[in-house]
């Protein structure tokens, strides 16, 4: 992809001392991906940035503000909803007792922190989020 190329939107893993931040999405039949287990993040507003878009989602979905010190991965994918787009995806590494303040917002059913290899072996996840994170522990490992 360009860098010109227009992205629809972002999602971020965040990581604390090997727990991953995690929530099941709502089971609707009219969202992609009903009930299954998701990361923070969702849809660009307006024209912010993919990172602004990532940060801007966790605060709205889990009253956590994230410093953009803590990115420490990010990479650009194709689309998967819009062929002609493409979205972001960020890692963050954040400090101890960082999700010990979340308030979570008014989309999904629940939220969970696990460890992040439970994430990854969870069925019914969001598998090519489980895919990109994996790329990130490849890569750092």
């Amino acid at each position: 992809m360009t860098e010109e190329a227009t992205f629809s939107g972002a999602k971020i893993a965040l990581l604390c001392e090997g727990q991953l931040l995690t929530y099941v999405r709502d089971n609707k039949p009219d969202i992609p991906w009903p009930g299954q287990w998701d990361l923070p993040g969702g849809e660009r507003e307006g024209e912010e940035t993919p990172l602004q878009c990532a940060l801007r989602e966790t605060h709205e979905e889990f009253g956590l503000t994230i410093p953009p010190a803590a990115i420490v991965w990010e990479r650009e994918y194709s689309s998967l909803t819009d062929i002609n787009t493409v979205t972001w995806f960020y890692v963050a590494q954040l400090p101890a007792g960082a999700f010990d303040n979340v308030v979570f917002g008014d989309e999904g059913e629940r939220w969970e922190v696990m460890p992040v290899e439970q994430y990854l072996a969870l069925e019914d996840a969001m598998d090519h989020l489980q895919i990109r994170l994996r790329e990130y522990l490849e890569e750092v490992a």
